[in-house]
């Protein structure tokens, strides 16, 4: 196998694992079909607040591996650095995976914040525990995951910055990741601007999709 196929390889390998459906699966080992309850998305939140928070974080705890193993460790195992470019690169198919698994044929999935915590962890530690941190804080004090995830999007971004330098890679990797996870929460945006957004642990609002 040439030294190139080798590589894209490795990255097919981490798509393939970012694509691993676990939220569809529990919703079927329960009866269901988490696409067509709650927001209909296929991540921990919306597992958490139909199946309760044992199967919420137990699919958050996959997806997070999800993201982390092919990142931390497939560059070791093509002999490629951690980071920039393959490691990176591999990175980012965990989280197109999850966000459009091919098991699902690309319909379904989530929006990418849990594989995506994993994937930054293994590429930048310190950076990754302050998103975590922010994310913690907001939705303690707010108890809206979704402002929480968007707020650990931005202080990822503005970490990386600062420490990799602004004209890095991997600073704009992080950048291009955080505007794709505040777009993916869009509808959770507007429910926020008219204080109609679910929060965790309440009560669905009638004729709205939870977040």
């Amino acid at each position: 196998m040439s030294r190139a196929l080798l590589l894209l390889s490795a990255v097919m390998l981490a798509y393939l694992a970012g694509s691993f459906p676990t939220a569809y699966l529990v919703g079927r080992a329960n009866g269901i079909d988490l696409r067509t309850v709650g927001s209909g998305n296929l991540g921990a939140t919306n597992v958490q607040r139909t199946l309760g928070w044992s199967w919420g974080l137990l699919v958050y705890l996959v997806d997070f591996l999800k993201g982390f193993v092919p990142t931390f460790f497939l560059p070791a195992l093509v002999t490629v650095e951690r980071g920039w470019p393959w490691g990176v690169a591999m990175g980012v198919a965990a989280i197109a995976g999850h966000v459009k698994p091919v098991f699902l044929m690309g319909k379904g999935g989530g929006k990418g914040v849990a594989t995506a915590s994993g994937v930054f962890l293994a590429l930048a530690v310190w950076p990754t525990v302050a998103a975590i941190g922010a994310f913690l804080v907001v939705v303690v004090a707010t108890r809206f995951v979704s402002l929480g995830s968007m707020v650990a999007a931005v202080v990822l971004a503005a970490v990386l910055l600062v420490q990799e330098g602004a004209f890095t890679p991997l600073a704009w990797v992080g950048c291009a990741i955080a505007m794709f996870v505040i777009w993916a929460h869009r509808e959770n945006v507007r429910r926020l601007r008219r204080g109609e957004e679910r929060p965790i642990g309440g009560r669905q609002v009638t004729g709205e999709a939870a977040p």
